[in-house]
């Protein structure tokens, strides 16, 4: 399963730049995408790294209203860039990914905020990705 630590990973981090950029995460995945072809070091943009960006901006609106609804104390453009990405990450791919396990998608989250966060991030991604495991039914259809 390192492949898909790496399509996560990748993932975030075009979500990363997009947000960084203001820019469309779409636009950033095919700049990543036409990058790794003209760039022989580059490795190649994964198929689910693509469906996870491409999942995303499919749901990027009602993923920013979770995120924003369930995150006690915080509004989404306060939270810090890294956080905000690997949450949205997660929260497609916990409420529209049925192929991977919720604790994957939950552990794979922190060891995210764990590698490029804040050492009170963890507790945060993992808390709020918690709620919505709690509440996934109910998400997916609202």
């Amino acid at each position: 399963m390192a492949a898909r630590n790496t399509a996560r990973k990748r993932a975030f981090q075009i979500l990363f730049e997009a947000d960084q950029r203001s820019t469309d995460v779409l636009t950033v995945l095919a700049d990543w995408i036409r990058h790794a072809r003209s760039d022989t070091r580059q490795p190649p943009v994964s198929e689910y790294t693509m469906e996870l960006v491409e999942g995303y901006a499919e749901h990027e609106r009602r993923i920013d209203e979770l995120i924003s609804q369930y995150a006690v104390d915080w509004t989404l453009d306060r939270m810090p860039v890294v956080d905000r990405n690997i949450l949205r990450l997660g929260a497609y791919e916990l409420i529209w990914v049925d192929t991977t396990p919720d604790a994957v998608v939950l552990d794979e989250a922190v060891q995210l905020a764990k590698e490029f966060s804040t050492d009170d991030s963890p507790a945060f991604v993992n808390g709020l990705l918690a709620r919505f495991k709690e509440l996934k039914p109910g998400l997916r259809r609202a």
